[in-house]
């Protein structure tokens, strides 16, 4: 298995602010500058000031838009007459779609049998293919590779490219240049694209701002490799967060995230659905399980930020409303 500093040596920290800078140029006027949320109640349960930045108002419902257009708008005229190939459960199905159908792209996207029917239509909607697998048969990525071979097209990986990192990381410059500095971000976190994008951002503009990524303990294998320097896998974990369920942080997301996260936190399903009741009960947010879980860390008090000035990412809002009674009655 690698090690932390071969991994280092070999991506050699792909992605710098300078990137993330030039994604949000590309991406002015066409993805939504989304708002930034605040409650005075969650200020005095935590006893911070706290700031929402609500990408569940970005095109396609989630932040992944940002990284699916910055990736795809810097391919060549030859690579876009290829086509485009990509694997997700949902929220970075829909984006790649969209971002396809703008720039005049073909999109084939991979989705797992069990991914949300509001997610698959919606992917379809945006004019991709989507091509269904079993999680239990294959992995994603060996049918990605085996249709590029057999039909052609660039593989566009949901947070493992350095493009997609760069556009994630837009969401947290915009909130550091709408509300200033900050304390802590918490992002949420399944392959570490957003938290590593968002990472840098808060580097460069925020330094002494500690980031904390947030997973579903469930599948906590970011958590794991944070604490032992060393990549932990995940084999299908059981959790309502369905973007968070991906095996792994990949070879460019580890290095960025041990060189610029602060710290990981897990929190249980039980209480992404306290956190999903919150939000929508109290604040009118829909937000995704997956686009929850770094409020629910703040919400449950599993940081202790009496008095700082707290980001909160929120990730996706795209719900199937068909389990929205299930998660509510069993919280």
């Amino acid at each position: 298995m690698d090690t932390p500093a071969t991994l280092l040596n070999s991506a050699v920290l792909p992605v710098t602010y300078a990137d993330v800078a030039a994604a949000a140029a590309r991406l002015h006027g066409v993805a939504n500058l989304t708002p930034v949320v605040t409650s005075r109640t969650v200020d005095q349960q935590t006893g911070a000031r706290v700031f929402f930045k609500c990408e569940n108002f970005q095109r396609t419902g989630s932040f992944k838009f940002r990284g699916a257009y910055n990736a795809l708008a810097q391919l060549s005229p030859e690579q876009r007459q290829q086509g485009v190939l990509t694997y997700s459960s949902g929220n970075h199905a829909q984006a790649i779609a969209l971002a396809g159908q703008i720039l005049g792209i073909r999109t084939t996207v991979i989705m797992p049998q069990d991914a949300p029917a509001v997610k698959q239509l919606a992917t379809k909607g945006y004019g991709a293919e989507v091509v269904l697998y079993d999680r239990q048969e294959m992995t994603r990525e060996a049918l990605a590779q085996q249709l590029a071979v057999e039909h052609g097209g660039v593989v566009i990986p949901p947070y493992n490219d350095a493009r997609v990192i760069a556009g994630q990381g837009t969401a947290a410059k915009e909130l550091l240049e709408t509300v200033g500095d900050l304390d802590y971000l918490l992002v949420c976190c399944g392959g570490g694209g957003l938290l590593s994008g968002c990472a840098i951002a808060a580097h460069a503009l925020s330094p002494r701002c500690q980031v904390i990524g947030v997973e579903p303990a469930t599948a906590d294998d970011a958590t794991r490799s944070f604490q032992t320097k060393t990549l932990q896998t995940v084999h299908n974990p059981n959790t309502i967060a369905d973007g968070a369920r991906t095996p792994s942080l990949g070879s460019l997301t580890f290095p960025l995230v041990l060189h610029y996260v602060q710290g990981m936190l897990a929190v249980s399903d039980e209480a992404i659905v306290r956190s999903l009741h919150f939000l929508w009960e109290r604040m009118k947010l829909v937000v995704e399980p997956t686009g929850a879980l770094a409020a629910t860390a703040l919400l449950e008090g599993l940081l202790d930020c009496q008095g700082a000035r707290v980001g909160v990412l929120i990730t996706g809002g795209n719900v199937d409303l068909q389990q929205v009674g299930s998660w509510f009655q069993s919280g």
